[in-house]
């Protein structure tokens, strides 16, 4: 039987080398020095390739995407933006061309604009408004139900622009550890990436094309992971990002793109349906003011990614997840993606409630303990996000918030045909419809 208690460290700054093959990225975050084939993605019906590298970055829901400096040599060191600490929070972490400022905008003492993504109408400045509303809305209610912790907040910021915010609530009267982190940040995606999106036309003499530069994403998103004291207490985790390339405008055939991702799951230690049902019958009600078809094709998605393939079992009861949403009109996801945000404390703080002061027993922790396990196996091991920032050097404290305090593990544990245990075991083994 082994109990771990799971702490991290910062790295220092990294710098290593990158190399571009003829026909594709091949970028090396599974190993800092070694190339890697980059798989191409499909982006809705849009069929863009864009690198996997920076795509399964947004799967962490603190967004960790790192600015690369760019060079025209493939043999020269390509080094990572630390982050620096900052002392407040900024009205926005956008940059100011982001967007043409609003008449409402006003100007400073020093005559200067200042600019606030609450004067914006771009998708960008709005996403970031969601984000950071939500994230406040969510605390709130966090601390309301724990009656004493309080999170604990660092704001950070790149130089090449963008930055965040994480809040941590740790040891509360009713959360082990609450996190919830948002981001907005800046990077610049190589010309590979796009080529093979719009590839030049086959009867033009490629020789003769001028190859396009690198093109500049933009990401911002919000995560988080709530992980209860009592085992009665389900975990919940939600994230939700926007994501554009932005091409140089006198750039020949570079393509612009942008989508949204993101999902809300639950991983209980113990089945109460009721709980259930009402978790996804809000997630339901959501997907279903803006498409029916959602709700069945996110909660399979769902169920699929968080899938720890050396158990054979799902990490939870899933939700709704999703990815590469640009299909549909994109005003039209903008609201999806913020219903779904708004639906996060309906969905999970009425269950908190019921559960909260549930009379436990030690072999009950024993349980969630165990079921902690299975959520850091799945967090470092699969976790596409998660993966990537552990291996290219991003905000440790923001990709480690969302592991719990303590975990365990016990040699070939099997729980007991028929017991509680082994009822959630088997609604993880074997997905079901809860509504």
């Amino acid at each position: 039987m082994v109990t771990a208690t799971l702490s991290s460290c910062t790295p220092s700054t990294t710098t290593f080398p990158l190399t571009y093959s003829a026909t594709h990225l091949s970028s090396s975050y599974s190993s800092f020095s070694a190339n890697i084939t980059t798989r191409y993605l499909t982006l809705g019906r849009a069929r863009t390739t864009v690198p996997s590298s920076i795509r399964s970055s947004l799967r962490t829901g603190n967004a960790n995407l790192l600015r690369v400096r760019a060079s025209s040599s493939s043999s020269s060191p390509y080094s990572i933006e630390k982050e620096t600490p900052e002392s407040q929070r900024p009205h926005t972490f956008l940059r100011e061309s982001d967007d043409e400022l609003s008449p409402n905008t006003h100007t400073n003492s020093t005559g200067s604009s200042s600019f606030s993504s609450s004067s914006s109408s771009s998708v960008r400045a709005r996403f970031e408004k969601m984000i950071r509303e939500a994230q406040d809305r969510v605390c709130l209610a966090i601390e309301a139900v724990d009656g004493n912790g309080k999170f604990k907040e660092d704001v950070w910021s790149r130089p090449g622009g963008g930055g965040g915010i994480s809040r941590v609530l740790q040891d509360g009267t009713v959360w082990e550890k609450a996190g919830v982190n948002v981001s907005v940040v800046y990077g610049i995606m190589p010309p590979e990436a796009y080529r093979a999106a719009k590839p030049v036309n086959a009867d033009a003499n490629s020789s003769s094309v001028e190859k396009p530069g690198p093109v500049p994403f933009f990401a911002a998103g919000i995560s988080s992971v709530l992980h209860p004291k009592n085992p009665y207490a389900p975990t919940l985790h939600f994230n939700y990002r926007y994501f554009e390339t932005d091409a140089p405008k006198d750039v020949e055939g570079a393509p612009r793109q942008w989508w949204f991702g993101g999902g809300t799951d639950l991983t209980p230690a113990y089945i109460v349906e009721e709980d259930v049902k009402h978790f996804h019958l809000v997630q339901k009600s959501a997907c279903d003011k803006f498409d029916p078809s959602f709700y069945p094709r996110f909660k399979k998605w769902c169920d699929d990614y968080f899938y720890i393939k050396h158990r054979n079992e799902r990490r939870g009861l899933g939700g709704i997840f999703f990815d590469d949403l640009n299909d549909y009109d994109q005003e039209m996801l903008l609201s999806f993606a913020t219903e779904c945000a708004n639906s996060v404390v309906p969905a999970y703080i009425p269950i908190i409630q019921k559960r909260k002061d549930m009379p436990f027993t030690e072999q009950h922790k024993a349980w969630q303990q165990l079921r902690r396990g299975r959520y850091v196996e799945f967090n470092l091991v699969y976790d596409r996000g998660t993966t990537f920032g552990l291996k290219t050097g991003g905000r440790i404290e923001s990709i480690l918030v969302s592991l719990p305090l303590t975990a365990r593990w016990e040699y070939d544990h099997k729980p007991e045909v028929g017991s509680e245990e082994w009822k959630l075991l088997d609604a993880c083994i074997n997905p079901k419809e809860w509504i």
